[in-house]
């Protein structure tokens, strides 16, 4: 099993930034890809960005590039979104998700994701 934590979620004016921590614990050897998800209210859950084990990034949803970097670091068991530039329609509840090694995995599809954090809100005021 995996336990994910998030952090960092809190109250921003537009234009400003903020660095969401997720802290991964248990059984790390098994984690093949971690990413980020967001979801407002009355919207479904949505990709942002991903990382694999190795570093490597995917494309970045739409509505984040440019603005939005997905970093890891390895000996911390922790991988970070730093967001930049934010904006009012960021505001949503922000989630770290791990994919499992040989489970399948496929980039922005959230089904494919093994183990969810509780979640870390972020809102944003125009």
């Amino acid at each position: 099993q995996v336990q994910l934590v998030e952090s960092g979620g809190g109250l921003v004016q537009a234009g400003g930034s903020l660095r969401l921590s997720c802290a991964a614990s248990g059984s790390i050897f098994s984690i093949n890809v971690m990413g980020w998800f967001r979801q407002a209210p009355g919207k479904e859950r949505e990709f942002v960005a991903a990382i694999t084990r190795s570093g490597g990034t995917i494309p970045y949803a739409d509505s984040v590039k440019g603005r939005f970097t997905i970093s890891r670091d390895s000996a911390k068991n922790t991988v970070y979104l730093q967001m930049n530039s934010l904006k009012p329609e960021d505001t949503a509840v922000y989630y770290c998700a791990a994919n499992r090694w040989g489970t399948g995995w496929r980039g922005s599809d959230l089904s494919t994701y093994d183990y969810w954090g509780q979640g870390t809100q972020v809102t944003v005021s125009s």
